[in-house]
């Protein structure tokens, strides 16, 4: 019984959008944004904005894609889909391809960033040993005309 008590209220918890904010790192203006594009849709108290943990689950979600690199709209398409009928493996049929050619972007920017990474690094050797020389032919130079002067 006082498990099902703890489950009711875990399922009943809600959320100020400072407890989100701060618990997300995000601003409030962040917030009413998502809000504004539908992606979350917090109940009202007055002029207060009390979010459920479907909101919260939906919030990981969109941070989560965002940092995979996918747009808003490509976030609330799949997002909405689970409200539909059959809706989690509707989902997950649209997800997954979503997720493969993102990973396949990533991937080639990740080549290209480390061959960049290469030819910076093969740069600074380059620049780093003609600095040197010059430095060690200026040193002589500047001995020899030393000598030269006296």
């Amino acid at each position: 019984m006082t498990d099902d008590l703890a489950e009711t209220a875990k399922r009943a918890r809600t959320y100020t959008i400072t407890e989100l904010c701060r618990e997300f790192e995000l601003t409030t203006r962040t917030l009413r944004f998502y809000e504004h594009r539908k992606l979350l849709s917090p109940a009202r108290r007055g002029w207060t904005r009390i979010f459920s943990r479907r909101d919260r689950a939906r919030l990981q979600l969109v941070l989560r894609g965002k940092r995979f690199g996918f747009t808003l709209t490509e976030i609330k398409k799949i997002l909405d889909l689970y409200d539909r009928d059959n809706g989690r493996m509707k989902q997950l049929q649209v997800a997954l391809p979503m997720l493969h050619a993102q990973l396949e972007v990533l991937n080639e920017e990740r080549n290209v960033l480390s061959e960049t990474i290469a030819e910076l690094e093969a740069s600074c050797a380059q620049l780093n040993r003609m600095l040197r020389e010059h430095l060690k032919a200026g040193a002589v130079t500047g001995q020899d005309q030393k000598a030269t002067e006296g």
